[in-house]
């Protein structure tokens, strides 16, 4: 690689969903992409299998949903906390008004295919130990190997993130003290959909996985507010889960026993001049709702047309900032929903038995409240800061509105914004390479009434508006 190349190219830290979904965006415009993952080879065990409406539509203004939705579980509802009354994704304006359950292992395959397909670098075994930044660009320290050189390093290298901790990044938050149970079975009589049950002796939650398997997860009163148990043995899941059942629930031997904990923390910046943070190296917390490897992909694609941009010489630098400005809050509120869920999740007491059946009938008895949760749980209500004086529209998700043919997620495939001209005379200033599109204005919505041009970002969000004189 010549020195010009090196210094386009972004190196990534960690091939999780993340690192992945970043390296494909950044190839996709174009950019020399290296990722570093210190594992030798993938894991065969799934630690994440939920994949929510927002990251499919995600995938799909690419055109890489398709394998996802062949091979997902499709569950048409969610759940706020483990409460008893689940919450209807049908309501929720989006071609995917579902969650599916996928393992990770196999969304880490499809996602490494597209970003190798695209170009990017994938090297496992190469453990990044540190780096030095200057003006021109990072160089990134491999343990047993030579340095690697680059624009920008990006670390997507999960909770204990070597990159963060180079860096010398805070990570305020606090340790584990509840400890929740997993295990991968296939079971005599499944449920077709996810089945929950609370009593005073635990939390348990049954989800298909598909190919036969159920994962049965949950949290007793013994490991709440504790150190770290022990090794989950087969003997001790089979127990909990009898006990919390309140019967034997036919399971087979355990695919995959293991814990996990509430650790949360959140990294105090995303960004530290070339050096950028994002998954799990920017934030952790308990799996409730399953929308951790969600967030994760959401921060790859708010920063991955911004960082293209940025090497490209097509934008600013001070561009790189807004990441931090969108995605922190985010992350944020993702996890103070996280610890009200493992309130409601724990709540084992009478007290806190009660306290789930109201808000429980809260979700039945107002639809506008299961909503809002849903809408929050697939992060389709994700709307970033814009200026005071913008229109409503800007900085919320664009949903798939009818222009072109197919939908506004095809026309955002290529990677680049696209400008919706409704009245043929759009005066809105685009960045380079804006794809511009004719098309009549949604009637069908009445927050879009009076657009005359809108351009929209590369990850859906609306970017501005020009309404109509």
């Amino acid at each position: 690689m010549t020195e010009i190349e090196a210094g386009r190219r972004v190196i990534v830290a960690g091939a999780g969903p993340t690192g992945l979904w970043l390296a494909a965006e950044l190839a996709l415009n174009d950019v020399p992409v290296l990722v570093l993952e210190a594992a030798p080879r993938r894991g065969t065990r799934s630690k994440a299998l939920t994949i929510h409406p927002r990251t499919v539509e995600v995938l799909a203004s690419r055109d890489a949903h398709r394998p996802f939705l062949d091979e997902g579980v499709r569950i048409p509802t969610g759940h706020f906390g483990a409460l008893e009354s689940r919450l209807d994704f049908s309501v929720l304006d989006t071609p995917f008004p579902f969650t599916l359950a996928l393992p990770q292992v196999r969304t880490e395959e499809l996602l490494e295919a597209r970003a190798v397909a695209l170009g990017a670098e994938i090297r496992r075994g190469a453990r990044v130990s540190g780096f030095a930044q200057d003006g021109d660009g990072v160089v990134v320290h491999v343990d047993g190997s030579a340095d690697e050189r680059g624009s920008h390093l990006v670390g997507c290298d999960g909770a204990g993130s070597a990159v963060r901790a180079a860096a010398g990044i805070d990570f305020p938050g606090t340790d584990a003290t509840t400890w929740g149970f997993l295990g991968d079975v296939r079971l005599d009589s499944p449920p077709r959909e996810p089945v929950g049950t609370v009593t005073e002796r635990g939390n348990l939650l049954v989800v298909p996985l598909g190919g036969g398997l159920h994962r049965l997860v949950g949290v007793t009163p013994e490991h709440v507010g504790t150190d770290r148990p022990g090794r989950l043995t087969e003997e001790e899941f089979r127990r909990t889960v009898e006990r919390i059942a309140g019967h034997d629930v036919g399971m087979g031997a355990p695919v995959w026993l293991s814990r996990f904990g509430d650790a949360t923390r959140q990294a105090a910046r995303y960004r530290l001049g070339r050096v950028l943070l994002a998954g799990d190296a920017a934030h952790v917390h308990f799996p409730a709702g399953g929308v951790g490897l969600n967030l994760g992909v959401q921060d790859a694609a708010n920063l991955g047309w911004k960082l293209a941009a940025v090497v490209r010489g097509e934008a600013p630098d001070v561009l790189l900032d807004t990441y931090h400005d969108e995605r922190h809050p985010v992350g944020a509120a993702v996890l103070r929903s996280s610890l009200a869920q493992t309130a409601l999740i724990t709540s084992f007491s009478a007290q806190g038995r009660a306290l789930r059946d109201v808000l429980s009938t809260l979700v039945v008895t107002r639809p506008e409240v299961s909503r809002d949760l849903a809408e929050q749980l697939s992060a389709l209500g994700v709307a970033y800061r814009a200026p005071d004086d913008a229109h409503p529209l800007v900085g919320t998700r664009a949903p798939d509105l009818p222009v072109g043919g197919s939908g506004l997620f095809a026309l955002l495939r290529p990677g680049r914004h696209v400008l919706l001209d409704f009245a043929g005379n759009a005066e809105l200033p685009v960045p380079a390479r804006t794809l511009v599109h004719s098309a009549r204005a949604p009637r069908d919505r009445l927050e879009w009434d009076g657009v005359a041009a809108a351009l929209i970002r590369p990850d859906g969000h609306v970017a501005s508006i020009s309404a109509s004189r």
